[in-house]
């Protein structure tokens, strides 16, 4: 009789199986690449053996971006606390020294680890893992806030419509990941308001990134004619959802006919270049352009894909819908490692910790990329939560070095969960767990506080 096994220890025998008859290091060790370790070196400070040198500062720091607990004085004891067990003279746990150690860290170290990090990430990619052989670029943006201090506030000023002392620097930031691996291969950042802040102009400082035969994805914000026009000129493809002032003039009755609710449509160049654009740009751009629309699941999608034999509708739309997946991203980001909010208190340490924060979220993706080369699946399918849960156990051990055995386990622990496949999912955008019956704070917190000593604190809210 044959042995039957459940679907988990079939996909372990196959995990183990891949373990024996391939290079299963060979996404791991990225991180420890010649080029990548070049790299480093060329962007280490001149320093003296301190305490803490850069590589370990670097290192505390993103075990503070994958930790709950961001503070430097849960990081400084912990540092202190495996000196002690490793036998070595336990530190001082005051955290002057550590907030010294990054603010020597240099910027560019930081940056060009992350960009890195996924660009070989990238590189790295099966080709079965690409849509029809090609990469797929996903494109968005989001902000984050920061610290209210006066520093801050001048760097990245908070809405104009809030009242002064209310509210929160806020910083916007446009990203561009990889569809295959989830890696983010490059972000750009600025305020949130103001000339040259925009999505658009944040974006267009990242276009170096595409190269040709790339495919890029983004929502109906960037279905602007100039991006249409740029990706065009660097023989780049895009599919975008319509902009919804011009999908109430999308008339399938013009334009040349491909096949129900899709054409071919000449769009022309606007009257007047945008706030964003310099007046050389615009004269360079041509004056129209040639591109498909087509109407697919209730949504009406611009594309450069113009023919129908070589991408049929049913493609397209399928392509489109995994764009949901950088939706997923930012919230991986922002959410799952707590990047919505910043900790450091000056904007040079801020855009330091957020570009900290797409290091070790990059790193997460890498592990992620290893462990679905090994069960033979797709990075999309395993959970990104699975594996930074799995990530701070793992480091937690406090171990120098892991042996090979010791990876391949961990490797298999991440392929054992999955997400489900769940095709045109929608939720409310609303919470159901009813705040604190708090006030809201209306006045600046100096303010507040001196009239709460004066008339004491205001009635709760019932």
């Amino acid at each position: 009789m044959h042995a039957t096994y459940s679907p988990a220890r079939r996909q372990q025998k196959r995990i183990q199986d891949r373990i024996l008859d391939s290079d299963i290091y060979s996404f791991f060790n990225v991180l420890t690449s010649r080029d990548l370790l070049d790299h480093v070196e060329q962007h280490l400070p001149e320093h003296r053996e301190r305490q803490f040198p850069p590589t370990e500062t670097l290192a505390m720091f993103l075990s503070q971006a994958f930790s709950a607990d961001r503070s430097c004085q849960r990081i400084v004891n912990e540092a202190a606390t495996n000196r002690l067990v490793g036998g070595l003279h336990p530190c001082s746990t005051a955290t002057g020294g550590y907030c010294r150690a990054r603010q020597r860290l240099p910027l560019a170290m930081v940056r060009d680890l992350a960009r890195i990090t996924g660009h070989l990430i990238d590189e790295q990619v099966p080709l079965q893992w690409r849509w029809r052989g090609r990469p797929v670029r996903l494109i968005d943006g989001s902000t984050v806030t920061l610290p209210d201090t006066a520093a801050n506030q001048i760097a990245f000023p908070q809405q104009e419509r809030q009242k002064e002392g209310l509210g929160f620097p806020i910083c916007r930031f446009v990203g561009i990941t990889c569809l295959s691996s989830g890696a983010v291969l490059d972000v750009a950042m600025g305020r949130y308001q103001g000339k040259g802040s925009d999505e658009q102009s944040l974006l267009r400082s990242l276009l170096h990134n595409l190269d040709m035969e790339d495919i890029v994805l983004g929502d109906a914000f960037y279905c602007t004619y100039f991006l249409l026009a740029e990706l065009q000129r660097r023989g780049i493809d895009g599919v975008f959802e319509q902009h919804g002032g011009r999908k109430r003039r999308t008339d399938f009755r013009t334009g040349h006919r491909l096949g129900s609710c899709d054409h071919l449509v000449t769009y022309t160049k606007p009257k007047r270049p945008p706030h964003w654009m310099s007046d050389d740009a615009y004269a360079s751009a041509p004056d129209s352009i040639t591109v498909r629309e087509l109407k697919a699941g209730g949504k009406v999608l611009v594309t450069t894909f113009c023919c129908p034999r070589d991408v049929p509708k049913h493609a397209v739309k399928d392509l489109y819908k995994s764009r949901w997946h950088v939706e997923l991203d930012l919230r991986f980001i922002k959410t799952t490692l707590g990047m919505e909010t910043l900790s450091c208190k000056t904007p040079e340490m801020a855009i330091k910790e957020l570009w900290v924060y797409m290091l070790a979220y990059n790193l997460i993706r890498l592990l992620m990329a290893q462990s679905a080369l090994l069960a033979d699946c797709l990075p999309r399918t395993l959970s990104f939560k699975h594996t930074t849960q799995l990530w701070i156990c793992f480091r937690s051990q406090g171990m120098p070095c892991y042996t090979n055995e010791q990876i391949a386990l961990l490797l298999r622990l991440i392929a054992q969960r999955k997400v489900g496949k769940r095709p045109g999912r929608t939720e409310p955008r609303a919470v159901k767990r009813r705040p604190k019956p708090m006030p809201l704070l209306t006045e600046p917190r100096e303010l507040a506080r001196a009239r709460v000593e004066r008339y004491g604190h205001r009635t709760k809210l019932m």
